[in-house]
């Protein structure tokens, strides 16, 4: 008799790593997660340490199957989704970085952005990349390491320059999900959905691009090779010699919010989510069709799986909504997330109080890298209550402006939002967003679907699971949320926001 098999996803994200195992019927069966460090070292510049990510993903995943009594060998596939932009540049030998991680948060390179912008370069990257000319993306945080890093961090006997070796391809170029599987396997390999968002990619030839890279100065030996999501020729095998002390299929990789997509079953034009986490992205499968966007929104890829087309979608990548709680309760405001829904639900409204949290500038559909958090309509009868709800209403107003510009780009009217992440367990804020949206909010069972997504694309590559019909029986509804507010009232605080973001505009000038 054969031992049960499981599906694990390590999903890398930007506080923490998370290795969860799921079963055939989609449901968690082991779980276990660690926080790492945020480095900031100036102001805009945030940072992670490499190492100490692989480190957890080693811990989380051997803490994970240990608990829940499940061998290595009893994994059929191993799945990793991850925070996407966020880049690394590594010593090929000796697997050292030769610079912490460069955050999709990060903004130093905002300068070059501008550049790049008063270069007439916006468009051109937007028609090969589908991505704004913004300091989120790889392209611009791998010049910067390149140009920066201190090359006696390595061996003295290579201490020519970092960009120097690149060009010989030792020293590689990779987002978290290349790092963790070149860790995993020994191979240099990415799937086609971050290197859609590295600025570095055609994702209409489906292939890196010579003018781009050129650009940016970085060269083609040190980047990977670009595979399907859900690959059937596997990226590699973990070591059996290694952590794990077993030789797994490493077959699938997905950008976490591409992940949740997959995770949520929106395997068809027109299905969308929004995932809430440190920040929030709303995607909406567009299919074959790579949808270009007229309202500040991103046109990506969604997935693929082996041997068919490439599917696409447009996204709506707003920076700052979990992170905007946290950022509440590192000043001191609240003690926990958890507190938010009962603080904000002690008032009917915010007393006229907008909180644009443009901590790290504003994402789609503005991109304006220089605005800054901005509290706009506060008298001396304020409370911190009014502040909570405040920022609970502007991650809801901040979907909306989103769900607008893609309504307006796809011609499709929305039904519902599937949603995801660790904020949804927040039913005051999903009624919220029911209410703020005028749409319906449908949240699942399981709510890790980034997780899930990748477990996903690992499982249909090894056969674990044959058809993405067994994957919709999977899905299963936890909660529906109808909006209750009257669409006039909604739309008139709707416009004061508007007003609050234009404030919040263009904030962050070099004196």
């Amino acid at each position: 008799m054969t031992s049960e098999q499981f599906v694990g996803a390590i999903d890398q994200g930007t506080t923490g790593t998370r290795f969860m195992v799921f079963d055939h019927a989609g449901q968690v069966v082991a779980n276990a997660y660690e926080k790492h460090e945020q480095i900031y070292p100036q102001p805009g510049w945030v940072e992670h340490d490499p190492v100490e990510i692989w480190e957890n993903t080693k811990s989380v995943m051997t803490d994970a199957l240990s608990e829940a009594g499940i061998d290595a060998d009893q994994l059929a596939a191993i799945g990793v989704t991850n925070q996407r932009e966020t880049t690394v540049l590594w010593d090929r030998d000796s697997g050292t970085p030769v610079h912490e991680a460069l955050v999709w948060q990060d903004r130093r390179t905002t300068d070059r952005v501008e550049e790049l912008q008063d270069a007439g370069m916006a468009g051109t990257i937007r028609e090969k990349t589908g991505l704004e000319a913004d300091a989120y993306f790889s392209a611009t945080k791998a010049e910067w390491i390149l140009e920066n890093a201190d090359p006696m961090k390595l061996e003295p006997a290579k201490q020519q320059s970092v960009r120097d070796r690149a060009e010989e391809g030792e020293v590689l170029f990779g987002t978290i999900d290349t790092w963790l599987i070149h860790k995993l396997t020994g191979n240099h390999i990415t799937d086609v959905t971050n290197a859609s968002r590295t600025m570095l990619y055609d994702i209409h030839d489906a292939d890196w691009d010579d003018e781009l890279l050129e650009e940016f100065g970085v060269p083609e030996a040190c980047l990977p090779e670009v595979r399907p999501s859900s690959d059937d020729d596997y990226y590699g095998h973990t070591d059996p010699d290694g952590f794990l002390g077993a030789e797994v299929p490493v077959a699938g990789a997905l950008g976490d919010q591409q992940a949740a997509l997959f995770g949520q079953t929106c395997f068809d034009a027109g299905d969308a989510k929004n995932t809430y986490g440190t920040g929030s992205f709303f995607l909406m499968n567009t299919g074959e069709d790579a949808v270009e966007s007229e309202h500040g929104l991103l046109t990506t890829v969604a997935f693929q799986r082996s041997g068919e087309p490439i599917n696409y979608a447009l996204e709506g990548s707003i920076f700052i909504t979990g992170a905007a709680v946290e950022f509440l309760e590192d000043i001191g405001l609240i003690k926990s997330a958890a507190q938010t829904a009962e603080l904000a639900s002690r008032v009917d409204s915010t007393d006229g109080v907008y909180f644009v949290p443009a901590l790290t500038g504003l994402g789609a559909p503005h991109w304006d890298g220089r605005a800054r958090g901005t509290i706009v309509g506060m008298t001396r009868g304020t409370k911190k209550e009014h502040i909570v709800r405040a920022t609970l209403e502007a991650i809801a107003y901040q979907t909306r402006d989103v769900a607008e510009a893609m309504e307006a780009d796809s011609g499709i009217e929305m039904g519902s939002l599937r949603v995801d992440g660790g904020a949804v367990k927040n039913d005051f804020l999903c009624q919220l967003q029911a209410d703020i949206i005028g749409s319906e909010i449908v949240r699942p069972e399981v709510d890790e679907t980034t997780a899930l997504g990748s477990a996903y694309a690992a499982g249909l590559a090894v056969g674990y699971w044959e058809t993405v019909d067994e994957l919709r029986d999977n899905w299963q509804i936890d909660r529906e949320f109808e909006s209750e507010m009257d669409p006039e009232d909604a739309d008139r605080t709707y416009e004061r926001w508007s007003e609050a973001v234009e404030r919040s505009r263009g904030w962050a000038r070099d004196e």
